[in-house]
């Protein structure tokens, strides 16, 4: 009786040790900080949201700056660390790994930088990197690895694309902005994407923003080398990976806004395009939408995309006029 006795003494006292051991020790509610991460020797930005509970993991997304950008200059473009407080989400927000210009620009494998380069193997891994730093993020207790998220910029929103072809089964869902890829343009046909380039593990949410007078990854297509297919071929694609069944959607979201949607996809990972017409290479984002699509997903569990309320369902094919 008495070692029993002892032995619950023993595990109450440990109790409140390994509940504080869990509790997020980085930075601070509310503030924008440069965090180390782990021993990776990259720090990112990391902002925690305004009345932020350090016992209660949240949901995290990660913010991926244009071509020879910075994370700072992508929190202040986006706007997401309003956005961070408002709806209790995490935002980090990494400089990529290769230096170019006055920034740095993302390692794509086999796909040129915009400095027509291809990353090399002495380059450094920037998927292995964003894993490690959910991974840490989530062993400090401060984020919840079930709703981890992606979104970034043209090069960052490349990125994001091959972050959903390579770690579907570490991000519940994608939103690339101006940036949608699903693989790498084929080489005998680079109008459509080559399915080699994109094979993720499980169907993937995809919500994608663009602008239909961006010059630079025009949603028609052409442009630079790693571009070429159009952005209505990458959603697709998309949908095929998602095995989406019911006939796509056109609607109206804004007077200048319309939104392509594929559904009925496995595990209810819909396919969505928000198109800005008059929009250019720009954080073209209506970044409360986004947040509800991504939200709405969650690793390990199948959850129905919100309904629609913005707007009445067209046939397929871009609204005209």
């Amino acid at each position: 009786m008495f070692i029993l006795a002892a032995a619950l003494v023993g595990a109450w006292s440990l109790a409140p040790a390994a509940h504080a051991a869990t509790r997020c020790a980085v930075g601070a509610p509310g503030v924008t900080a440069r965090v180390a991460i782990g021993d990776t020797g990259r720090p990112m930005l990391l902002h925690l949201p305004a009345g932020y509970d350090p016992a209660q993991p949240a949901p995290i997304v990660f913010l991926l700056h244009g071509s020879t950008g910075t994370g700072a200059a992508m929190l202040r473009d986006s706007a997401l660390e309003a956005s961070a407080d408002k709806h209790g989400f995490i935002v980090a927000a990494p400089d990529a790994g290769i230096p170019e210009g006055k920034g740095f620009v993302w390692n794509i494998p086999g796909v040129p930088t915009v400095a027509g380069t291809i990353p090399t193997a002495d380059d450094p891994d920037d998927v292995a990197y964003l894993e490690t730093a959910l991974d840490w993020l989530a062993a400090e207790g401060c984020a919840d690895a079930a709703r981890a998220y992606v979104t970034g910029l043209s090069g960052g929103g490349r990125m994001t694309s091959w972050l959903g072809c390579v770690a579907a089964d570490r991000f519940a869902a994608i939103a690339p902005v101006v940036g949608l890829r699903a693989g790498n343009p084929a080489k005998h046909d680079p109008s459509r994407p080559d399915p080699a380039t994109c094979r993720p593990s499980r169907p993937i949410p995809v919500i994608a923003f663009a602008g239909d007078a961006d010059k630079t990854n025009p949603i028609l297509g052409g442009g630079t080398g790693y571009w070429q297919y159009t952005m209505h071929a990458a959603e697709q694609r998309w949908a095929a990976l998602n095995g989406c069944t019911a006939a796509p959607t056109t609607r109206w979201i804004t007077e200048r806004v319309y939104e392509e949607r594929y559904s009925g996809c496995r595990d209810g990972a819909d396919v969505a395009a928000r198109i800005t017409v008059g929009g250019g290479h720009a954080w073209v984002v209506d970044n409360d939408a986004m947040w509800a699509f991504l939200s709405s997903y969650r690793l390990g569990t199948i959850t129905a995309p919100r309904g629609h309320k913005n707007g009445p369902s067209t046939s397929s094919g871009r609204p005209g006029g």
